[in-house]
């Protein structure tokens, strides 16, 4: 199980947040951190990359997690990616049939971001 895909996306996290991104989004996700570019490190955040993905996080100050807007990531098995998320304590509420044709399931990260996870 892995993702797979989805574009370029950023995503906010407060300020002293990256080791616990680190834990969530590379532990587990799985996703790779890739290093920032030199002239962006001294702004916080960390980068992380799967298969095509390019994920960026963050820093925000004052934070406040995104409830509604979120990245969609695709996966290649979506039951797989439930019950890692679930296994680290994250809920995930499944909405299959929204949107037809569509297996997906939406959770948040440990700073209350929602994050969607459909099956590629």
């Amino acid at each position: 199980m892995a993702i797979i895909g989805f574009d370029h996306v950023q995503v906010a996290i407060p300020h002293g947040g990256e080791d616990a991104a680190r834990a969530f989004y590379g532990g587990v996700l799985g996703m790779a951190e890739v290093p920032k570019p030199a002239a962006l490190a001294g702004r916080g955040g960390c980068w992380f990359v799967a298969g095509a993905a390019v994920l960026h996080l963050g820093v925000e100050t004052p934070f406040a997690p995104a409830r509604k807007a979120h990245p969609c990531l695709l996966t290649d098995d979506l039951q797989a990616m439930q019950q890692r998320l679930e296994a680290a304590g994250h809920q995930c509420l499944r909405a299959d049939g929204e949107i037809p044709g569509v297996q997906r399931f939406h959770t948040t990260d440990m700073f209350g971001n929602r994050l969607e996870f459909q099956q590629a």
